[in-house]
């Protein structure tokens, strides 16, 4: 397979990943099929790395009408928090980064365990300090979860990550991805990765599928479980074995939105757990699972450092980035401060003065 090696950088230039060519016939021997839940699992995320850089959509974000009023809440005492959040943020997303400097095949095979946590809490780290600007302390991650759905839906990110699924199990709707509809995964049996924008955004809607999937049986599971929370027959008093269409209902409004941050998510599996060796003992290609990672983690923290950018000031943004130790500070911070979060800022800039006017 076809193996990227370099970061892409999310410029103007940003072009889509290019799936590798496909092979005439896969393997069928044991060890694939063992790998077909990783093989799932990294189509997934190529998908969503192929969606951000197809939509190539980042700086649009400086016209959002929401970005322009966006504003902060920040005395000293957040301040502090803030600057310790986007630290936690960098710091997990430089571990990730650095991680294929060891040209090692079975070290990055191993590297999943903790490649997969460095990318969800890099995410997570920078959705706090996103929320933490808006004055929003918050560090219970369902709490997260939830407000950062609340926004995706409100219109605070770029279409490349603005996809969302509500509704109750067997009745999803997928809202953002048009083109999902022309598209079906479900009878796919090739397990070759999207290489159109269309197989990407249908891709993206089994991903979102499967994950409120998971999110709605957990809740279930949670509620039933418990003697004082589970559902009961009325007629026995016996715990509910089937929910009703209503009951559906009723969960999917406690679990809110699915959207990529839920996806995201589905990274944080323990590294005692058994699940995590399906993937260290696969057969996929593990570089290009890692620069997908590499590539979403890049996009997600640039929007929130957008946003936060655009609430402190560039100056003050330049001068909390100087604070850094070296070596973020000489690494991609200072890059996608210096070619996207200012250049971001001017543009906004340039779109108030003219609304302004």
């Amino acid at each position: 397979m076809t193996q990227i090696t370099n970061v892409t950088m999310h410029s103007q230039n940003a072009q889509a990943p290019l799936a590798p060519a496909p092979a005439s016939h896969l393997p069928l021997d044991e060890n694939w099929r063992k790998s077909i839940p990783a093989q799932v699992f990294l189509n997934h995320f190529f998908a969503m790395d192929y969606h951000i850089q197809h939509q190539n959509d980042l700086f649009d974000v400086a016209k959002f009408p929401i970005f322009g009023q966006f504003h902060g809440r920040v005395n000293d005492a957040a301040y502090k928090a803030l600057e310790k959040l986007l630290l936690n943020s960098w710091s997990a997303e430089y571990a990730l980064r650095i991680t294929p400097v060891v040209n090692d095949e079975q070290y990055l095979q191993s590297s999943l365990h903790w490649t997969f946590p460095q990318a969800y809490y890099s995410a997570l780290f920078s959705a706090r300090a996103f929320l933490a600007v808006q004055g929003i302390q918050v560090s219970n991650e369902e709490l997260i979860r939830k407000r950062i759905g609340n926004m995706v839906v409100r219109g605070y990110y770029p279409s490349s990550i603005g996809y969302y699924a509500l509704g109750p199990i067997n009745n999803y709707r997928i809202q953002r991805l048009p083109m999902a509809r022309r598209f079906s995964v479900t009878a796919k049996t090739d397990l070759l990765l999207p290489s159109r924008a269309g197989s990407a955004q249908a891709e993206l809607a089994q991903f979102l599928k499967t994950t409120r999937d998971q999110r709605v049986k957990s809740l279930r599971n949670a509620i039933q479980n418990n003697p004082k929370t589970a559902l009961r027959s009325p007629k026995t008093g016996e715990i509910l074995q089937k929910f009703s269409v209503e009951q559906y209902k009723q969960l999917a409004r406690q679990i809110g939105y699915t959207t990529y941050f839920d996806m995201l998510s589905r990274l944080r599996i323990s590294s005692t757990n058994r699940e995590i060796e399906r993937f260290v003992d696969s057969e996929i290609d593990v570089k290009l699972f890692h620069q997908s990672l590499v590539n979403i983690v890049a996009h997600v923290n640039a929007v929130h450092e957008a946003y936060i950018a655009k609430a402190l000031g560039v100056d003050a943004y330049r001068q909390l980035v100087s604070k850094l130790p070296a070596y973020l500070q000489e690494s991609f911070v200072r890059e996608r401060m210096n070619t996207t979060i200012a250049p971001m800022l001017e543009s906004g800039q340039a779109t108030d003065g003219l609304m302004a006017a």
